[in-house]
C-alpha cells in the first residue's frame, strides 16, 4: 500500500508539472517564476531590496546598472534547497569589466527536480501491475542573461540591460525556449542611492514544443483531464521594481546599509496593495558590517493578503536574516529565508561564494 501511495503521489506530480508547461495560450502573471526567486544569499538576508544598492557581479540579475561598480572580474556561486531537498536551485555568474565605464556579464541559473518517477506505464493493457515499467525523468528551467552596464555622462548615473534565453524542460514530454528583455538605472548621490528594475519589458515570450506520442501515453491516465493537446506559448508580463537605500558609516568600523524597495506587477494578485491595474509588495533590508570584514543582514518582504479556511483575511510576510564575511577577495554568505514559516513563500537555507579576481594576482 506504501508503494501505491507513492506511485499515486508521482503520477499526480507528473501531471501537474506537465499541466503547468503547457496551458492553453494567455498573458500569466506567474510565468517563468524561477527566474524571479532571487540569487546571492546576501541580498536574501536583506529579502532581496537591494535594487538600489547592488554593485557586484551578482547586480546583472538584480538591476544591470550596477555592475559599473565593478573594479575586477567577479565569480558569483549560489546554491539552495527546495521543498526538503526535493529541488535544486542553482546559480552561477561571471563579470568583466570592459573599460572604466562599461562591464558585461553573463549568468545562468537552474531550477530543477531530478529522478521524478514516471508511472504512465506502470499498468499494462490487460490490467497488471508491472514495476519494471516505471522509469526515471528530470524536469529542469534553465535561464541564460547577458548583461551590460554603463556609465551614463551624467555623474553618478548608470544605465544596464539584460537578454535573456529561457530553456524548460519536462522530461521526454515537452520543452520550450523563451527569450526576453530587462532594463535598470541606478542613480548615485552621496550615501543615497536610488534604483530602477523593470524586468520583461518587451514581455518574454515561450514557445513550447510538445511531444505527442508520449503525450498520448498520458492522455487518458486520468479520467476527464489531459484529453486534449495544449496551446503551446505562453507570455510573461512586465514587472517594476524602485529601490532607495542609504549607508551609514559610524566611527571608520562600522557600517550600516539601508534600503526599501517597492516591487510592482502590472496584474492583480495577493499583493498586500492590489488593483485591477497593478499590485505592489514592499521590502525592506539591513546590513551591518564591522571593518567590511563582517556582516549580518535582516530583511522582510513578500507581504502578502493570505485568506483563511474560515474565509477571513490575513498579512502574511517573509523574514529574512543572514551573514557573511569577506577576506582578500573571497566572500562566503549565508542566508535563511522565510524565518518562522509566516509567508507562503519557499523556505531555505541559501549559500553563496563570491570570487574577486584580485584573489588570484
Amino acid at each position: 500500500m506504501p508503494k501505491i501511495k507513492s506511485l499515486k503521489k508521482n503520477l499526480f506530480l507528473l501531471f501537474l508539472l506537465f499541466g503547468i508547461a503547457a496551458q492553453s495560450q494567455i498573458t500569466r502573471k506567474y510565468s517563468n517564476e524561477f527566474m524571479n526567486i532571487g540569487v546571492d544569499a546576501a541580498a536574501f538576508g536583506m529579502a532581496n531590496a537591494v535594487t538600489a544598492s547592488t554593485g557586484d557581479v551578482n547586480s546583472g540579475y538584480w538591476n544591470p546598472a550596477g555592475l559599473v561598480a565593478l573594479e575586477d572580474n567577479q565569480l558569483s556561486l549560489m546554491h539552495a534547497s527546495y521543498f526538503a531537498n526535493i529541488a535544486n536551485y542553482d546559480y552561477g555568474a561571471f563579470a568583466m569589466p570592459l573599460d572604466d565605464r562599461s562591464v558585461v556579464a553573463l549568468s545562468v541559473i537552474r531550477f530543477g527536480v531530478d529522478d521524478i518517477l514516471n508511472t504512465t506505464q506502470l499498468i499494462d493493457d490487460q490490467g497488471n501491475i508491472d514495476y519494471n515499467r516505471i522509469s526515471l525523468f528530470s524536469t529542469a528551467d534553465y535561464g541564460v542573461t547577458f548583461s551590460y552596464a554603463r556609465a551614463l555622462p551624467l555623474d553618478g548615473l548608470n544605465v544596464g540591460v539584460n537578454a535573456k534565453v529561457i530553456r524548460r524542460i519536462i522530461g521526454d514530454f515537452a520543452s520550450s525556449w523563451g527569450f526576453g528583455f530587462d532594463a535598470g538605472l541606478q542613480f548615485n548621490t552621496g550615501d543615497w542611492k536610488f534604483g530602477l528594475m523593470a524586468r520583461d519589458i518587451t514581455t518574454t515570450f515561450n514557445a513550447w514544443s510538445i511531444d505527442e506520442d508520449e503525450f498520448a501515453t498520458i492522455q487518458g491516465a486520468v479520467e476527464g483531464q489531459n484529453q486534449e493537446l495544449p496551446e503551446t506559448t505562453e507570455i510573461t508580463i512586465p514587472k517594476l521594481q524602485l529601490g532607495v537605500s542609504r549607508k551609514f558609516v559610524f566611527h571608520y568600523d562600522f557600517s550600516l546599509l539601508a534600503e526599501v524597495d517597492f516591487n510592482f506587477r502590472f496584474a492583480q494578485t495577493n499583493d498586500i496593495f492590489s488593483s485591477s491595474f497593478t499590485s505592489m509588495t514592499p521590502s525592506g533590508g539591513l546590513e551591518f558590517g564591522y571593518i567590511d570584514l563582517v556582516f549580518v543582514r535582516a530583511g522582510v518582504g513578500n507581504f502578502q493578503n493570505i485568506q483563511q479556511l474560515d474565509g477571513s483575511d490575513s498579512v502574511g510576510f517573509q523574514p529574512n536574516i543572514g551573514v557573511g564575511f569577506k577576506y582578500k577577495g573571497i566572500q562566503v554568505d549565508y542566508a535563511l529565508t522565510d524565518i518562522g514559516d509566516q509567508s507562503a513563500a519557499l523556505y531555505s537555507n541559501v549559500f553563496s561564494l563570491k570570487l574577486d579576481w584580485s584573489v588570484f594576482r
